[in-house]
């Protein structure tokens, strides 16, 4: 693998960010995936990624939405309702191809070895040592 982005909090902006660096990567021919770790790994699995205190109010939500759509980002809701949608931007970064797993450590922690979302691949600790070896380069800590 070219390079591993490990993702652990469940901050919208994080997960926007790395998951449209990873697209860009793959669209570049490199080999390229995404580690969900910690709160990362249950906000995808269970719950919902939330935007920073300084990306959330409505006119900042707006303005991203709007810059998102024009860059052919997935929005969800219409109106004054509208905002980046983050599940459609997990979406695109998996039909580009950027692979996407699940730490073990964590899905053992948060119960979630057979709960996990569709197009999340399971590790094994063995598996993830030789993901993490494997890789070029890794951006972000577990």
């Amino acid at each position: 693998m070219d390079l591993l982005f490990i993702l652990r909090d469940a901050l919208a902006s994080s997960l926007v960010g790395s998951l449209l660096t990873a697209t860009a990567a793959r669209k570049a021919g490199r080999e390229v995936g995404v580690l969900f770790t910690q709160e990362a790994l249950a906000a995808i699995a269970q719950g919902s990624f939330e935007w920073p205190r300084e990306l959330c109010g409505q006119e900042m939500r707006l303005v991203i939405a709007d810059r998102g759509a024009a860059a052919g980002l997935p929005l969800l809701g219409r109106g004054e309702g509208r905002q980046l949608d983050t599940k459609g931007v997990v979406a695109v970064a998996r039909e580009a191809g950027v692979r996407m797993y699940a730490c073990p450590t964590w899905s053992s922690l948060l119960g979630l070895e057979k709960m996990l979302p569709a197009g999340l691949e399971p590790l094994d600790t063995a598996g993830l040592l030789g993901l993490i070896d494997g890789a070029q380069r890794i951006v972000g800590t577990l």
